[in-house]
């Protein structure tokens, strides 16, 4: 799969959690024993599974946003693979740290995020990372192929010395 269509599965499935995470029948109310949060705007479960404020949600839709720009052209694919292996693994992180993870009250980053954000990091180091050096061998073996066809093609026709036809095509 190439570096473009990472950007789109993911901008799209991003883009559908920032949606979704904008429709309250959509989430639950957190448990009793969910981390106190100060932000509570849209506050709750996504699906039931995915904790889940307003200003996380923001960040869904624009990581969305952002994929779908990439797979169409606007921004490199490989930059946006590349930032959010570091900023979704930054976040998985966080989720895992007791003090931090709700980043002082402000984002939920505990319970199913840290895998979706750890996961989502580890796939998308694995395409920005891998994407330069695998076009750069298919690109070295496509230009060898080119130059091999070339080559076979001329002695095929019997054009492996042009220097004798040259008076021949330039009368004096």
């Amino acid at each position: 799969m190439r570096t473009s269509t990472f950007a789109l599965i993911f901008g799209i499935a991003y883009l559908a959690a920032g949606v979704l995470g904008l429709i309250p029948a959509m989430l639950q109310p957190p448990p009793a024993d969910a981390p106190a949060t100060t932000f509570t705007l849209l506050y709750g479960y996504l699906l039931g599974l995915f904790p889940v404020n307003i200003i996380l949600t923001a960040v869904h839709l624009a990581t969305g946003f952002w994929g779908i720009a990439a797979w169409s052209g606007a921004t490199h694919p490989g930059l946006y693979a590349r930032s959010l292996a570091l900023f979704y693994g930054a976040l998985g992180i966080i989720g895992l740290i007791p003090g931090l993870h709700t980043m002082f009250g402000l984002v939920p980053l505990y319970g199913h995020d840290v895998w979706l954000h750890l996961g989502t990091a580890v796939i998308a180091a694995y395409f920005g990372w891998r994407s330069t050096a695998v076009s750069m061998e298919r690109r070295r073996a496509a230009e060898r192929r080119s130059i091999a066809v070339g080559v076979a093609r001329e002695r095929r026709m019997s054009m492996g010395d042009r220097r004798r036809d040259w008076g021949s095509m330039h009368p004096a």
